[in-house]
């Protein structure tokens, strides 16, 4: 079986693991700093805060906004459902953009529509790895004086004209299981303001900045050395599995391009993909298949996939009828999720994988 993501950890990483544990030290320590130091270098931050989990790096992004109840965030409606669940815990109401077909992330000329007096923030999602347009967007919360939250999750080391994802306003990375990398749970948030820095630092630990000196209403947002130090080997062998994911993004392109109807991913000019997912869309007629061509991938050729995302994050029953979630038409990203398909890319598969993965697509589409 060849699946859609894989996670191994080196032996040095088991090492690593064990001398925190006979060190006494698993809390949020030293490796949690070495931890940020690596990260803000990777993106070219000049801050990184390690916190828990993904989830709570937006919800700490957008808390040290001092939103209020009505103000609203402008987010991609195609996304995972963290993005708009942080939204909501933060206080905030949510509205939705729509996407391109190009990137599949949030549009600038989308959010200029659903500007309101009420607007505080933009959240542009870096999905499968691939920047937003930060240069429009960027414009565009300069000129409407909003903040900026980028929702990198899936972009780690992803850039736009050189520049890394992360780093046009307060960036949010997940550290999950299946990110290209990984703590098992954990997130960063980046930025360059130091007193925005501050600020995440006391409000992760419970509000204090020294133990017992309670200067906000805090949280435990901590990351433990346990955490880290699973990260730490991964840094230096990251470049080399950012080349072995182009590289399979570009055979699988090349293999697949000439599939009738098929519409393949693309690195944009300009931008740094960095392929946590190499995701299709369908033919138009056989995006009522899809689950057949995903059990035939796997059954008949041992080949995964996902759907990522199989809906906009708004279409679910727990969302509609809400005051804070603001539903507006968004065609392109409900025509995405209705034939979006994703595809192993990883860094760990062989040539004849990758041939593989190609062949298993062509037949079943044919």
């Amino acid at each position: 079986m060849i699946p859609i993501s894989v996670v191994r950890l080196s032996p040095e990483t088991e090492n690593l693991v064990i001398d925190v544990i006979r060190s006494g030290v698993i809390a949020q320590g030293p490796k949690v700093a070495e931890f940020e130091r690596r990260f803000a270098d990777l993106v070219g931050a000049e801050h990184a805060v390690a916190v828990n989990n993904g989830t709570t790096s937006l919800v700490a992004s957008l808390q040290v906004l001092d939103l209020k109840p009505g103000d609203e965030v402008i987010t991609s409606p195609f996304t995972f459902v963290a993005t708009l669940n942080a939204i909501l815990e933060a206080g905030a109401t949510a509205r939705f953009g729509d996407i391109s077909y190009d990137d599949f992330n949030l549009t600038a000329e989308s959010v200029e529509a659903r500007i309101t007096d009420r607007t505080k923030a933009i959240m542009p999602v870096h999905l499968y790895g691939q920047t937003a347009d930060m240069g429009a967007i960027g414009s565009l919360a300069t000129q409407h004086g909003l903040h900026i939250v980028e929702d990198a999750a899936q972009a780690h080391g992803a850039t736009y004209e050189g520049r890394g994802a992360g780093t046009f306003g307060t960036g949010s990375f997940s550290f999950y299981a299946t990110k290209n990398l990984t703590t098992g749970e954990g997130g960063v948030i980046t930025t360059n303001d130091a007193d925005l820095a501050d600020k995440l630092r006391v409000l992760r630990n419970q509000g204090m900045r020294q133990r017992y000196q309670y200067e906000v209403a805090g949280h435990n947002y901590r990351m433990t050395d346990l955490q880290a130090v699973i990260a730490l080997p991964q840094f230096d062998a990251y470049p080399g599995q950012l080349e072995k994911r182009r590289a399979n993004a570009a055979r699988l392109i090349d293999l697949l391009g000439d599939v009738e109807g098929l519409v393949l991913p693309s690195e944009l000019p300009g931008r740094g993909h960095v392929w946590h997912q190499f995701t299709v869309l369908l033919p138009e007629e056989k995006a009522g298949e899809r689950e057949g061509i995903i059990d035939a991938l796997r059954d008949e050729h041992g080949v995964g996939s996902g759907i990522y995302y199989p809906k906009p994050v708004y279409d679910y029953d727990c969302y509609r009828n809400r005051e804070d979630v603001i539903i507006t038409e968004a065609p392109v990203a409900e025509d995405v999720a209705r034939r979006c398909l994703s595809i192993p890319v990883h860094a760990y598969l062989t040539s004849d994988e990758v041939e593989t993965v190609a062949g298993a697509l062509r037949k079943v589409l044919s």
